[in-house]
């Protein structure tokens, strides 16, 4: 039997620990066939984002009709969408497919992401599609603390690392990937967890970088 095909629509990383790299991984680990659409384009290490390009709306508009016309995905997850105007075209575009929006606003070590229009379009467009969200804490505040049934408020601290650059993305992924393989929310958010915390007790002795290493991506011991 096929996979199921999930599509990640963000931003790449140039230090592979988060983005499109992290999604991808994740969407490999788990069983489903990981398709992408670049919206944004950094140059980021473990220390923080040192520049962002976002990809003219043209482009992603023509990368995302490739993906939904000819590998028609279960589920859709979105990370950094760039510009108000991307934000509106995944609202439009991936409405009624399974769509897992993980709102990048605000990074981890506080670098702003996203300017006071992408907020608006997230709120007035995206969120009200999605049939879950995962803003980090600063994020759900950024957004206004949405009432909206299906946002999940990632914290951090379960596992003690400092290794754990990528922990939003891998998580948002996991879940996408679990709920395209038939596991209902409940069962897709807890085991999102589980995998998450699984991959940073994994990689939590690494040294990678200079600053806040990323979170593994690769197979260890089953559990």
């Amino acid at each position: 039997m096929n996979p199921p095909v999930v599509v990640t629509i963000a931003g790449t990383d140039s230090s592979g620990g988060a983005g499109i790299a992290a999604d991808l991984a994740t969407f490999a680990a788990l069983g489903v066939h990981g398709a992408c659409v670049v919206a944004a384009v950094t140059a980021q290490d473990t220390t923080g984002v040192r520049a962002i390009h976002a990809v003219p709306l043209a482009v992603v508009a023509a990368q995302l009709d490739a993906v939904l016309e000819d590998l028609d995905p279960v589920a859709v997850k979105t990370g950094m969408l760039g510009s108000p105007e991307v934000v509106r075209l995944v609202a439009e575009r991936c409405a009624g497919r399974i769509l897992v929006v993980d709102p990048v606003i605000v990074a981890t070590s506080g670098a702003v992401l996203a300017d006071a229009a992408v907020v608006r379009a997230y709120r007035e467009h995206l969120l009200p599609v999605a049939t879950v969200s995962t803003p980090n804490e600063d994020e759900f505040v950024a957004l206004g603390m949405p009432d909206q049934p299906g946002v999940i408020v990632t914290r951090g601290g379960a596992i003690a690392t400092t290794n754990d650059h990528g922990t939003g993305c891998t998580h948002s992924s996991a879940l996408a990937a679990l709920l395209a393989l038939g596991a209902s929310l409940p069962v897709a958010v807890e085991g999102a967890a589980a995998y998450v915390s699984q991959q940073l007790d994994l990689g939590k002795t690494w040294t990678l970088g200079r600053g806040r290493g990323p979170v593994a991506h690769i197979q260890g011991e089953q559990r």
